[in-house]
Formats: structure tokens, sequence, C-alpha cells
């Protein structure tokens, strides 16, 4: 619980989780020790929907969900073993079938943290499949000469770029090893080219996994507990 409150101040100190809605994040995160919290939307900034209803603070995010965030907005919520930082100008949605474990990435900015079993991640240019992962997903949206920035944190992934699926490649990373960019364009050479790291860090993936009870692996406190 020491780990999570230092944790949570530093953040807060840094202006990381924003001025808003940082009182009810630190006080849940707080009380449960270092049990998951209650799933839901724990922090909002700006403007926040689901289903393009506006939403509240504690409100449960349910298979068939579409969440969308608008200019200066971002969104913190978990859904099971999951948790989810969604920035601005962002639209996710969540399968309606919850044994397919499905989330599209429509356009715009995520930061995932997933708990044990398969997942599968769609976006514009790419089908993704992970297993006890962190990711950080920046999509461009539809489009002939778009892209997607993939950074798998930590974890492993069967990614397949949808305009060249022969590409596919399978890799783990334990820490920002690979992040890539995925193109739609057929007149690159190759569809799937090295990127940097950008727009997302170990603090934030440290704050979400210690939403659902967990360490991210690279951190010095016993791991994760995948």
């Amino acid at each position: 619980m020491m780990l999570r409150r230092r944790l949570l101040k530093a953040l807060a100190a840094a202006g990381l989780l924003g001025p808003a809605g940082i009182s009810g994040l630190i006080r849940d995160a707080l009380a449960s020790g270092n049990a998951p919290v209650a799933p839901g939307l724990h922090k909002m900034r700006g403007s926040v929907s689901v289903n393009s209803k506006p939403a509240r603070e504690g409100q449960l995010i349910n298979p068939g969900d579409t969440i969308t965030t608008g200019r200066d907005s971002e969104a913190i919520y978990v859904i099971g073993q999951d948790a989810f930082l969604q920035r601005d100008n962002s639209t996710v949605s969540f399968g309606a079938d919850t044994a397919q474990n499905l989330m599209r990435v429509v356009t715009g900015k995520i930061l995932s943290v997933f708990g044990k079993g398969a997942r599968t991640i769609q976006v514009s240019t790419a089908t993704i499949g992970i297993r006890g992962t962190g990711c950080y997903i920046e999509d461009e949206g539809a489009g002939a000469t778009t892209r997607t920035y993939f950074c798998l944190c930590y974890g492993s992934v069967e990614l397949t770029p949808s305009a060249a699926p022969k590409e596919r490649e399978t890799y783990s990373t334990k820490h920002h090893d690979k992040p890539m960019y995925i193109h739609n364009d057929m007149k690159m050479p190759k569809m799937m080219v090295p990127a940097g790291v950008i727009n997302h860090g170990d603090d934030e993936l440290k704050l979400l996994e210690s939403l659902v009870g967990r360490w991210p692996p690279f951190y010095g406190q016993g791991g994760s507990k995948y």
C-alpha cells in the first residue's frame, strides 16, 4: 500500500493525472491497498462519452460499449483484469461477445495493460494478438496511406499487417524493446518499420497495473502477477 501511495503522490505532483478527477482515483487506489480497484471509469478529464452519451465516474464499461474522448480529454478505466488510459480525440470499442476478448481502436491513442489470457486488438492497419501485455497504440484511422504506432511495452504479440499478412511477426519484449509503425500503403517496401518510444512512459504503466493489483514486470518490486 505504501508503494502505491508514493506512486500516486508522485504522479499527482507531476501533473500526470491532470487537475480534475484525481481525488477519486487516489481514494479508490489507497483504499484498496494492493488489491484491484472496482471496475469502471476511475478518472475523466474533458469530454468523455460512452455510446455517444456523457460518461460519469464509476460507470461500468460493458461488452459492446464504445468510449470516445474529445479534444484535451482523457479517461482511465478498468475492465476486469485490464486497465486503460485513453487519450484525447480517441474512439475505442469493445466486442459484444466477451469470449472473443476483442478491442478495436477506431482512431486515436490508448495505453493498455492486460491480465492473463489472449486478447485481440483490431486497428486500422493490423490485427494484434496479445498475451500478458502492456502496449501503447496511436492510430490515425482508416485510409490508404494512414499508419498505426504500436509499442509492445512488455509481453508477447502476434502482429499481422492487413495490407501484407505474409509479413506477420511473433515476438516478445521486456521493456519497450521493439516499437514500430504499421503502414497501410502498398507503395511502402515493408508495412512494418522500426520506430522510437513516443508519448507514453513507465509511470503511466505502473499506475494502470496498480489499479488491477499488479506491477509491470520491469518494476523492481516483485514484478507483475501474471
